[in-house]
């Protein structure tokens, strides 16, 4: 897969977050024309700065928000190829920061697409959204594409709305399939180098850093984790298969297999295995603010589409997320590991 990769122009919004970094490395190993546009890295530490990945792609600070700064960076780069994965993408910030949530997350959409719409270049688009667009009634079972759209917190919400943003305009200025256009909802994703607070596995790494207990507030909760490489791996398919044949193009749950789909306890219990000693957990709900509590996605359509099939099982993203941590924290040459990683996946 990473073969067709090799000299293609592509523009990665938020290439600067933690899924952005896995995609942007993935794309500068196979030898792509890679190009960026985002703010500074969200947090510090942070993985695109770890893989030294400034020096190895063109990389352009700048915010979604500004519709003439994004156009400038269409225009000079010329891709062919565009994923949008510029966002707020906590649950938390969205309760306190409602209207930059919404102003990114939808408004930041509207930039994109208004310079998709301009572009001379683009043949193939993927916009990022997140499981949690649909409507959730903690129905025991997994979610498919044609399910009802209204998330409930300020982030799922204004996901929605991206995708219908994205719709819009695909009916209303892309008719004619110049430009193949799709959305991926994707589940939670671990891995190696994500620094973020208010996430479960980077809480855990750092707990066992310090070496105190990870608290764990809603232990219950059932998400589709799933390693980082499986939904950057898809976004990568569904961006060269509709390049190739427009009629592909839709929108696509991207999960692992509902086998997999833990709960928050049972996850932190497999990187207490997989890390060994000098970590433990425990639990002490804080009555936050509402948090889905049952979220589970069906790819059937994903797989029949493309005949794809998740690659790493709960288990072994675990393990591969606490390989790539402790070598981070003894110090070790990180862009190899991560390679390694990659290779290992494709």
């Amino acid at each position: 897969m990473l073969d067709f990769w090799k000299n293609r122009r592509i523009l990665v919004t938020g290439h600067t977050g933690f899924k952005g970094a896995w995609l942007c490395e993935a794309l500068t190993l196979a030898g792509a024309d890679v190009t960026g546009f985002a703010l500074e890295p969200p947090t510090d530490p942070a993985l695109f700065s770890v893989l030294g990945l400034e020096d190895r792609m063109h990389s352009v600070i700048g915010d979604i928000r500004d519709l003439p700064g994004l156009k400038k960076v269409f225009d000079e780069a010329k891709p062919e190829f565009v994923i949008h994965m510029a966002a707020q993408p906590i649950v938390r910030t969205s309760y306190k920061e409602p209207v930059y949530t919404y102003e990114t997350n939808v408004m930041g959409t509207v930039n994109v697409m208004e310079c998709l719409r301009l572009s001379d270049s683009v043949r193939s688009f993927l916009n990022v959204t997140t499981d949690k667009v649909y409507d959730n009634r903690e129905l025991e079972k997994g979610f498919v594409e044609t399910d009802y759209l209204d998330g409930y917190d300020p982030y799922s919400n204004s996901k929605s709305c991206s995708e219908l943003v994205t719709h819009s305009y695909k009916r209303s200025f892309l008719p004619d399939g110049r430009i193949a256009v799709s959305t991926a909802r994707a589940g939670n994703v671990i891995g190696g180098g994500d620094f973020a607070a208010d996430r479960i596995i980077p809480d855990c790494v750092r707990a066992a850093a310090k070496g105190v207990p990870v608290v764990l507030r809603n232990p219950d909760s059932v998400r589709p984790f799933q390693h980082v490489l499986e939904p950057v791996a898809v976004y990568l398919m569904i961006l060269e298969r509709q390049y190739k044949d427009g009629s592909l193009a839709g929108s696509y749950n991207v999960g692992p297999d509902l086998s997999d789909c833990v709960r928050t306890g049972e996850l932190t219990q497999l990187f207490a295995d997989a890390w060994g000693e000098g970590f433990r957990y425990e639990v002490h709900p804080d009555g936050g603010p509402h948090e889905a509590g049952f979220l589970k996605l069906d790819c059937t359509k994903l797989k029949n589409t493309f005949g794809w099939e998740p690659k790493w099982n709960i288990g072994e993203a675990v393990r591969k997320t606490a390989e790539w941590s402790k070598a981070y924290l003894a110090g070790e040459e990180m862009q190899e590991i991560t390679d390694r990683q990659i290779r290992a996946f494709f």
